[in-house]
């Protein structure tokens, strides 16, 4: 049984930065991604940075997880420290009132299971409708395009080469994604529009999940703490 669950950056910093040294490791170790140029730490402290971390039961070992990073003025969004230097349309794009998931990641220990990339996509995008956002972005990963386009996100032509970058090596690609209708989610498929919204009406639930090894149970704590009312 794994636990997901959602939190502002500035309410468990000690989860922040055993995400952080999850993923860093993930890169380093697997991708031979020694420094994302968009991965500064600045969102910990960010009161506009919702984690979502994917623990045992205990809350001692991370498994994986994504932030949804919102507009506030301070901070860039990643995308746009990632691509503005090969497009600086992005600038344009991102306004108050937009986020982004970004930082999706799993460990070794549960990949084949669906939790980093679908079961992650879906989550973030289940819990928007507590924040002010009407429109996020993604920068991903082939895999994850799929899973982008399964829970809603179509591909941003306007941007790069059709949406397409190399990023964050000359030999990885990178695709830019937006769903715009975060309360609809009309591109979604309709399975995942049903798991979404399910997420939504019942956040907080334990819930059987199955993935490519098999079925788990998951414990969702997806209803965010402490959150200010914008």
């Amino acid at each position: 049984m794994v636990k997901i669950r959602a939190f502002r950056a500035v309410d468990d910093k000690e989860a922040c930065m055993k995400f952080i040294e999850g993923h860093r490791r993930l890169l380093e170790i697997h991708f031979g991604v020694a420094k994302v140029t968009s991965s500064n730490n600045d969102w910990v402290n960010s009161e506009n940075t919702i984690v979502i971390i994917v623990e045992d039961e205990s809350g001692e070992k991370v498994y994986g997880g994504a932030r949804v990073q919102m507009v506030d003025g301070k901070i860039q969004l990643p995308i746009e420290h990632a691509l503005g230097h090969y497009d600086s349309k992005i600038f344009e794009f991102v306004k108050q009132g937009c986020g982004e998931i970004c930082g999706m990641w799993n460990s070794m220990e549960v990949a084949g299971m669906g939790i980093g990339s679908l079961i992650l996509c879906r989550v973030c995008v289940s819990i928007v409708n507590q924040l002010p956002i009407d429109k996020i972005y993604v920068l991903c990963a082939p895999v994850t395009t799929r899973m982008g386009k399964r829970v809603g996100a179509v591909i941003e032509e306007s941007l790069g080469d059709k949406g397409i970058f190399f990023y964050p090596k000359d030999d990885f690609v990178a695709t830019a994604m937006a769903i715009l209708d975060v309360d609809v989610l009309a591109h979604a498929e309709e399975k995942e529009r049903e798991n979404i919204f399910e997420l939504r009406e019942k956040p907080n639930q334990i819930k059987k999940e199955k993935g490519p090894k098999g079925e788990f149970e998951v414990i969702y704590q997806l209803e965010i703490p402490n959150l200010t009312k914008q």
